[in-house]
């Protein structure tokens, strides 16, 4: 195949992690060709020394391989494909500075080449030049929106420039295309806790003993499981604001985090006296009386409430399963838990639930097999927990500066 009908493959795919460029940029090393006007396109010696550049790639010699290209530019200096492919090449072997000196030649020759633009950007990126890095890595982008590996390293070039809002955005994009990349939503729950911590600082220089500092400071805390602190900085909202939709919900959520049962009961019945379509606050009023083992009925009239405030509110329609259990009405019970289920099917407890419910109902069989449902679902979480868990320990030890 010639050079100049040679065509380019998508930008090589990304393992979302900038050190490991030189060996994502292995398959980067062709790409389209505009027709050239100069002889030097079709010339057999420029094809004989593309062939001489191209077999030494193949048999892994890439210092062969970029000097071939480098005499190729010596007797085709416009041939702009033949910057980016020997761009590539001195990416692979780390050569950032050389790679961005002739990646740049080639785009002055061909700004077009939004392949050239992305390894550029990751050149500079590498070379921690990241103020140089973001131009060319958007230009990539915008050439080509769907481009995951200018994406992801445009993301981390706006983080290392402190830009969060505008790395959220990449990173939002990168996790609607790949939901399951755990990387992703590492970065990205990072940026949201810069972008938190800037929002805080900003309400504290506004006025730091506002009803909105506290609020922010609670949910800040709450966020961290820090409970207690979070008490603390609700109390104080409340203070300042008792009347403000929200606060005492926050306050009474809080306590209900940490099973202060009569605190979180008194607060969410303060919280419904000013917004009465709350339906959580009237959910969580109905699971109280659940987890506090008293009357069944009470806990249903109150997730009754709930529920016709917020049809859809899969856990109240859970709970109130539970309180019809208690009160012996099991069909109905399994009602409620078949249509919990259709809407959380990965849920342990509602396979619990409905093992219980089936038991009840002296159908053995259905409840065997919703017990094996509920190990197996169990037994994924605590897999992936510990998988969570693991790539946290990675992630901080990969993040690490080396001495």
């Amino acid at each position: 195949m010639s050079l100049t009908t040679l065509a380019f493959p998508r930008l090589f795919r990304f393992k979302l992690r900038p050190a490991l460029t030189f060996l994502a940029v292995t398959l980067c090393v062709s790409m389209v060709v505009v027709a050239q006007s100069e002889p030097s396109a079709t010339d057999p010696q420029v094809q004989k020394i593309y062939g001489e550049a191209k077999a030494a790639e193949a048999r892994g010699d890439l210092a062969g391989a970029a000097a071939s290209y480098e005499s190729l530019l010596e007797v085709a200096p416009h041939l702009g494909p033949a910057y980016n492919n020997l761009g590539a090449l001195y990416l692979r072997q780390k050569e950032y500075k050389k790679a961005a000196d002739v990646l740049e030649k080639g785009l002055k020759i061909d700004p077009k080449m939004s392949s050239a633009s992305a390894l550029l950007g990751i050149s500079l990126y590498e070379l921690g030049e990241y103020a140089g890095a973001r131009h060319p890595l958007e230009m990539a982008l915008r050439a080509n929106p769907k481009d995951d590996n200018a994406e992801f390293f445009l993301a981390n070039d706006l983080i290392k420039l402190s830009d969060w809002e505008s790395a959220a955005g990449c990173l939002h994009q990168l996790a609607e295309r790949q939901p399951k990349n755990q990387e992703i939503w590492y970065l990205l729950g990072k940026v949201h806790m810069k972008l938190s911590e800037q929002a805080l600082a900003k309400l504290s220089e506004i006025d730091a003993n506002s009803q909105w500092t506290h609020e922010i400071s609670g949910e800040v805390m709450e966020s961290m499981k820090n409970f207690d602190g979070a008490l603390i900085e609700y109390k104080k909202a409340v203070e300042i604001a008792p009347r403000q939709p929200g606060f005492h919900y926050a306050l009474a959520n809080a306590y209900w985090s940490l099973q202060s049962w009569d605190a979180a009961t008194q607060q969410f019945r303060e919280e419904l006296g000013i917004d009465p379509s709350n339906c959580m606050a009237q959910w969580k009023l109905g699971n109280i009386v659940l987890e506090q083992h008293e009357d069944a009925g009470v806990a249903l009239a109150e997730v009754e409430k709930a529920l016709a405030l917020c049809p859809n509110l899969v856990q109240a329609r859970v709970d109130r399963a539970r309180a019809l259990l208690k009160l012996e009405r099991n069909e109905d019970a399994r009602k409620d838990l078949l249509v919990a289920e259709q809407t959380n099917p990965e849920e342990p407890s509602i396979h619990f639930l409905l093992a219980q419910t089936y038991r009840a109902l002296g159908r053995i069989n259905e409840a065997k097999a919703e017990m094996g449902i509920f190990s197996k679902l169990e037994e994924s979480n605590r897999a992936a927990v510990a998988e969570r868990a693991k790539q946290v320990i990675q992630n901080k030890e990969n993040a690490t500066p080396q001495n």
